[in-house]
């Protein structure tokens, strides 16, 4: 069956694939820039939409910043990874690096956990809070955020135990991560497309104790 599918190659959603045939059959077609396989299924997206690139954009520009502060960090977006038997595209993720004790590696693709991973969902909100909900879950990703541009609504898990548990912001709206200490996000700014706000609310993250005691932390797991 893979010999057949990989002479011929053709990606279209809905296929049953296993992940060795997903990524072979991908790596022969590299006109396509978004393809996924969740739990046996190929999921191509529709063309993305401007309010798709706003969301995801400031997403990364804030992973980004944090990542930039936060030495042992390592973040990307719309990265094929190999996460248990499938091939997610997460748009935005944060890791701490493997040599600093986190639980993801990789040079071609991404492999493992991430710590956090971040979906921007307007027409995939079925699919981020189902379908990849379980996988994140099921290979212990740590965080899981998802934007829901439509009903400007954050949604963000924490796992406990094994099962994600819904995070809530404190009393002025921010949200805190646990995974990444000053890592913080204004919820109301964010909406309201107001980077300036956004980036001064993270600043104020990177420049707590928390943060200081986080770098401190990864410094001292190098190499261990």
């Amino acid at each position: 069956m893979a010999i057949d599918l990989i002479a011929t190659p053709s990606l279209e959603t809905g296929d049953n694939l296993s992940r060795d045939e997903f990524l072979a059959i991908w790596e022969q077609m590299p006109d396509i820039k978004f393809a996924e396989l969740i739990g046996g299924i190929v999921y191509m997206p529709s063309p993305l939409r401007k309010e798709h690139a706003r969301g995801d954009r400031r997403i990364s520009v804030w992973l980004g910043v944090y990542e930039a502060h936060t030495p042992g960090c390592d973040g990307g977006a719309n990265v094929t990874s190999l996460i248990g038997e499938d091939c997610p595209q997460p748009d935005n993720y944060l890791a701490i690096l493997e040599e600093y004790g986190g639980a993801s590696w990789g040079e071609k693709y991404l492999e493992g956990a991430p710590e956090l991973i971040a979906e921007t969902s307007f027409s995939s909100a079925s699919i981020d809070l189902h379908q990849k909900f379980d996988l994140y879950e099921k290979a212990g990703v740590q965080e899981y955020l998802v934007v829901l541009l439509k009903k400007k609504e954050i949604r963000w898990h924490r796992l406990v135990k094994g099962k994600y548990k819904k995070m809530s912001p404190d009393t002025h709206g921010i949200w805190r991560s646990r995974i990444f200490p000053g890592l913080w996000l204004d919820n109301k700014a964010f909406f309201a497309n107001d980077m300036v706000k956004v980036l001064s609310t993270l600043q104020a993250g990177l420049g707590s104790a928390e943060h200081e005691r986080f770098v401190a932390e990864l410094a001292q797991r190098k190499g261990k």
